[in-house]
């Protein structure tokens, strides 16, 4: 199943890949013969280095921009179906080869590097092809039990490693020097990309939003009317909620998941009906689908039915709005409603309800007499007023609040009590009834009792 897809991602890949096998092998024959070589390891070598060219490089259609390669991690290297083709494709050439020179660090050395050039050349050139590195360390993986697993035959079968020192050697050479080319490469006309973590966000969205838009697509269909065809999905994050956006050929609604909760919609149609729906019907109307859909808006809250416009295409602007303790709360509930009975809109602010401060004094009556003598440096004294003793006559004292006569007003011929106070004080003015007389020509210095 996995080949059958890549053949039919890469139109033209079998002929491609006979023509190319016939002229490596024909030409791999041809030398093997001249040198009296053995045929057999090298034409099956040039077979699966025409087959791994043809699948890797052969123009195709799913291909990245120009110029990036995915640079995410290789965490779906071993789930991947295109990851374990690309496993086993370099598995035969590798194992092959090891056979063949009998040097495995360098085969290995050269497989490896190789497979970084073949992603360097998807991602540079129009191939229509994805640089991955994820495929590199697949194919990677692949190169090397390849050559494990032909050394180990080597080695069953009795057959010596050529020079393994100079092996080594030429494998650290090879790995040095392509390394670096291919990371100057990389790094001057590639840019990274990380698509595995794209992808695994997508998934992440697609499984937490599973279900939203066949909920969304009924809940359209109970707005806009019975056969509302939805025509794409948006999807939004918000904290834990996700928002989803549904367009419709009647209109468009959202709500968010998975409160299961809508929060708007208006209609691609906006003009009003033609009608005989009345401002108490429209009320009703917009109950009906309040109590089925927004129930805690609902609870509580005071209905509101203005018309707008003028005539029989006129609608009608069904307002819900809830106060509590006298204070309007958040939330709000809104519809528009034609005079068919049709909603072309609605609005919704779920918000629950704040609790109002209570008020609390905070200041009582003996601190707030205090609170002026902090301010002037000294206690606040009494609100009674004493007359100095001069020559052996007390003047009497005279509660501002209360004059002689037992009486809570001016007497006549007499100055309110707070005029009354000023006058003592300054010593001017009448005073009130049984204040102290002046002592010849001594006048007396009222003072504040402490």
């Amino acid at each position: 199943m996995v080949i059958r897809a890549s053949i039919g991602a890469v139109p033209g890949l079998i002929p491609s890949f006979l023509i190319l096998a016939g002229v490596l092998a024909g030409i791999t024959a041809l030398i093997s013969r001249a040198r009296n070589r053995p045929l057999l390891l090298p034409v099956l070598l040039a077979t699966c280095t025409a087959a791994l060219c043809t699948v890797t490089l052969l123009p195709g259609a799913a291909g990245m921009t120009v110029g990036q390669c995915d640079t995410g991690l290789p965490v779906h290297v071993f789930t991947s179906s295109s990851s374990l083709l690309n496993i086993g494709l370099f598995i035969p050439p590798a194992a092959l080869s090891t056979l063949l020179f009998r040097r495995p660090a360098t085969v290995a050395a050269v497989f490896v590097l190789f497979s970084g050039l073949i992603e360097f050349i998807q991602s540079v050139t129009s191939l229509g092809r994805s640089c991955t590195v994820t495929d590199v360390v697949a194919n990677s993986i692949g190169a090397l039990v390849g050559v494990g697993g032909a050394a180990v035959w080597l080695g069953i079968g009795g057959r010596a490693l050529r020079r393994p020192l100079r092996d080594f050697a030429w494998a650290a050479g090879i790995a040095l020097s392509g390394s670096a080319a291919l990371a100057y490469g990389f790094n001057s006309q590639v840019t990274g990309v990380n698509v595995v973590a794209i992808d695994d966000s997508r998934r992440a969205v697609v499984d937490a939003t599973e279900g939203s838009d066949t909920w969304l697509s009924a809940e359209a269909e109970a707005v806009f009317g019975t056969g509302t065809r939805s025509t794409g999905t948006q999807v939004e994050k918000d904290g834990s909620r996700w928002k989803i956006i549904a367009s419709t050929d009647r209109g468009t609604i959202s709500g968010w998941w998975p409160d299961r909760t809508l929060e708007w919609a208006s209609a691609s149609d906006q003009h009003g009906d033609a009608g005989t729906l009345t401002a108490a019907q429209a009320g009703g109307v917009a109950r009906s689908f309040a109590r089925t859909h927004f129930p805690d808006s609902l609870a509580g809250s005071d209905q509101t039915v203005r018309t707008l416009d003028d005539g029989p295409h006129a609608a009608y602007l069904v307002t819900y709005r809830r106060h509590r303790q006298g204070v309007l709360m958040p939330m709000r509930l809104d519809f528009t409603i034609t005079r068919s009975g049709r909603i072309i809109g609605f609005t919704s602010e779920a918000v629950r309800d704040p609790v109002p401060p209570r008020a609390t004094v905070t200041v009582t009556g003996t601190t707030a007499r205090r609170q002026p003598a902090k301010t002037a440096g000294a206690e606040a004294a009494s609100a009674q007023l004493l007359a100095r003793q001069l020559d052996g006559v007390t003047g009497q004292r005279v509660a501002p609040d209360k004059w002689p006569d037992g009486q809570g007003r001016s007497a006549p011929g007499q100055l309110p009590c707070g005029l009354s106070l000023l006058a003592l004080l300054v010593g001017t003015g009448p005073g009130p009834r049984g204040a102290a007389e002046p002592v010849g020509d001594r006048q007396p210095q009222p003072l504040l009792d402490r």
